[in-house]
């Protein structure tokens, strides 16, 4: 990622804290991500965690495993696993502030030896050849700002016959029609994310980078509560957004992921992207 991006990136979640903390964090997690609504979920709270345990089984998390958290927030998963599996697990994000609370976190829950975290890019990393059993990434390879340039890092770092699991944003097709870019750009930008793939793309990368048993499942129907929980907040909660922004009170950052939670779920609707769940293996 060049560094304007980069800057981009921290920006916007430095300056959307407050609103993550509001409206979206629980006592227990303090998950970025969306919630994985079925059966035995009735709350905002149990979907966020219950996203984890998703991954996790996808991923075929076991004990012993050393687990990268590539694009990590505020640590929420990376401790859940932590506290859960008999697992090393390594978290890293762009953005220092999220480091400070995430370790800050890990040292109130005693974690330390367990897990640990770091500013760094997950396209371009520091770490040794076959570092990690597992990569695991929520809601953050859509931040890449080239997708290959994830796989082909996430290949290097993974032991052979390693896990790769990617809770993510799928685009239908590119190109869309020029209204349906128009209003999905209107989400990405919102939320400082250059663009998406879509499932070929995706294939298209983990098989250039050697990976194999690919696989992309359409995951929308568990999520989309969580994503109208969002939305109808953001439609709520918009013309007050509007007077706070002309008092100075929310800036042009705020007011435009104010904007962007409510141009996602309108892209969903018009079925511009899905919701989707990838895993593969190095070979």
């Amino acid at each position: 990622m060049d560094a304007a991006y980069k800057k981009a990136i921290v920006s916007y979640y430095d300056n959307t804290r407050l609103d993550y903390r509001l409206l979206w964090f629980r006592k227990d997690t303090k998950s970025v991500h969306f919630g994985f609504y079925d059966d035995q979920v009735t709350s905002h709270a149990e979907a966020l965690i219950n996203l984890n345990r998703v991954l996790a089984k996808n991923g075929g998390v076991t004990k012993g495993d050393t687990i990268l958290d590539a694009g990590c927030g505020q640590g929420g998963s990376a401790i859940w696993l932590a506290e859960n599996f008999d697992v090393q697990v390594c978290g890293i994000t762009l953005v220092p502030h999220q480091v400070a609370i995430a370790k800050k976190e890990a040292a109130k829950r005693k974690l330390g030896r367990r897990v640990s975290f770091f500013e760094q890019d997950y396209t371009k990393t520091t770490f040794e050849d076959e570092s990690f059993s597992v990569i695991w990434a929520c809601e953050s390879m859509c931040h890449a700002q080239n997708k290959a340039d994830f796989y082909k890092e996430a290949y290097r770092l993974l032991k052979p016959g390693g896990r790769l699991i990617c809770a993510d944003y799928i685009r239908k097709k590119r190109p869309l029609t020029a209204q349906g870019e128009k209003l999905l750009h209107q989400w990405l930008n919102g939320w400082s994310i250059k663009d998406l793939d879509t499932h070929a793309e995706h294939e298209n990368h983990a098989q250039n980078w050697g990976f194999s048993h690919f696989g992309i499942e359409n995951i929308t129907v568990n999520t989309r509560p969580s994503l109208r929980h969002l939305y109808s907040m953001s439609k709520k909660l918009w013309n007050l957004g509007k007077i706070l922004k002309r008092m100075g009170i929310r800036n042009k950052i705020n007011h435009a992921n104010h904007f962007a939670s409510i141009k996602q779920f309108e892209a969903l609707e018009e079925d511009l992207w899905y919701y989707g769940l990838i895993s593969l293996k190095k070979r």
